[in-house]
């Protein structure tokens, strides 16, 4: 929880000027009762007395030990997309009977590092991947389980990068494409060791509008009956993905979970009664809804600078540790933490260190009069800034700490220049 007092900006306590001096800038700063809190949301409102339900964290948003552990403790699963997140779950010490794996185009390698692993479920995006999966699956010393992505053709209203369900989306078999969804599931059904539970879908992500995850339950059920009645066989599983949106700006409007979890189960439940399904699981993957809004980047101004219809603060960090800005034209919202009280009469436009002209963080920010060493603090930077973070212009990338109850603690070390040339080899030929 961030309060302001005196003027400062604290978050658990823990004012956002003690921890740059303790940590230094940029930095990551993650709200740990605000993470465990919408875990247990999650696990308490996603509740059916008609079938075993699943939260899955999508990993992609936020990886690293510490936030495995949680995920651990809160009881959700791991929804994994390759074999370096499949890792670090693995040295985290996470249960890999309640690990999915996903991805388009997983490698021989990572199905093979899956399998030894002992992953419950492998998510498969296509027939090829069908038949390596089958074929590697002969040296599991127990049944693999596998899921087939759909793509159920409904398209959320959200940017195009980030919308997985068109018509042309690489991911998943198009629902209309029967032929080959039946070969793939006879594909597995033919392997000794290799269980066809059901089915996966994912419409995108930061989505507003509930009708859309309606859709997908009314067409992906429809579907589901068409091919049972077809093949003359059950489906036990269904994943619904994620896309659950989160709060950036006043222009979001993110449904709560504790409404969307029951609109989705009662729907499922009125599908499963309507269609006459053998439906046992249904499974959610929320991931940005879950850190997004309990991470903050916190950053130091060097100068100030007016072009002749800007004014640029320049901070310590950029798109090397967000480029959703530049990827997504994201909106984000920020303070100076030690100016909290002061009127925002100024607008600027925050810019990063990095050598190029879209490495914009916020186009236009209101503030108050910023000067040089302020701290500002960027809000909802939870997602997929950790995880999309690059060495671009051999930057380090920034440390995280984690804060509850008037403590902190870091759980990933900053970067330095040592690990930026750690893997060079020798001198060239």
């Amino acid at each position: 929880m961030i309060q302001t007092k005196n003027n400062q900006l604290y978050i658990e306590g823990i004012s956002f000027k003690d921890l740059a001096d303790q940590y230094g800038t940029p930095l990551y700063i993650y709200d740990q009762a605000a993470l465990e809190k919408r875990m247990e949301t999650y696990y308490n409102t996603f509740t059916s007395p008609l079938f075993e339900t699943k939260v899955l964290y999508a990993s992609k948003a936020f990886l690293c030990k510490a936030m495995v552990k949680l995920a651990q403790k809160h009881s959700l699963c791991l929804d994994v997309v390759s074999g370096g997140e499949l890792y670090i779950a693995k040295q985290a010490g996470f249960n890999m009977d309640r690990v999915y794996f996903h991805g388009n185009n997983k490698t021989e390698a990572e199905l093979r590092q899956a399998i030894d692993y002992g992953v419950h479920t492998i998510v498969l995006d296509n027939l090829d991947e069908a038949k390596r999966l089958v074929r590697l699956s002969q040296n599991s010393t127990k049944p693999i389980h596998a899921l087939l992505r759909i793509n159920p053709g409904i398209e959320a209203h959200t940017h195009a990068y980030i919308v997985t369900a068109h018509i042309d989306s690489k991911f998943g078999i198009l629902k209309s494409e029967i032929d080959t969804i039946e070969t793939i599931i006879q594909t597995c059904d033919e392997a000794d060791n290799v269980i066809f539970d059901g089915f996966h879908a994912h419409i995108g992500s930061q989505i507003f509008d509930p009708k859309a995850f309606i859709a997908e339950i009314e067409t992906m059920a429809e579907f589901i009956a068409t091919l049972q009645k077809k093949m003359e066989r059950t489906f036990s599983v269904l994943d619904l993905g994620g896309g659950f949106a989160a709060y950036y700006t006043q222009e979001d409007a993110p449904i709560p979970i504790e409404t969307i979890c029951p609109l989705i189960v009662n729907t499922c439940e009125a599908m499963q009664e309507k269609y006459s399904l053998s439906l046992k699981e249904i499974l959610i993957e929320p991931g940005r809804s879950i850190v997004a809004e309990a991470g903050y980047s916190l950053y130091t101004i060097g100068s100030i600078k007016k072009t002749p219809h800007k004014q640029y603060a320049f901070v310590d960090g950029g798109m090397s540790d967000n480029i959703r800005p530049a990827l997504y034209q994201a909106a984000y919202r920020s303070d100076l933490v030690e100016k909290m009280d002061q009127e925002k009469k100024e607008t600027y436009c925050i810019a990063g260190k990095c050598c190029e002209s879209g490495d914009i963080l916020i186009e236009r920010a209101s503030l108050p009069l910023a000067e040089e060493n302020d701290l500002l603090v960027v809000y909802t930077t939870g997602a997929y800034g950790y995880s999309m973070a690059s060495n671009y212009n051999a930057l380090c990338i920034p440390a995280i700490v984690f804060v509850k109850d008037g403590q902190s603690k870091l759980v990933v070390r900053r970067q330095c220049f040592e690990d930026l040339i750690e893997k060079d080899m020798e001198d060239p030929v």
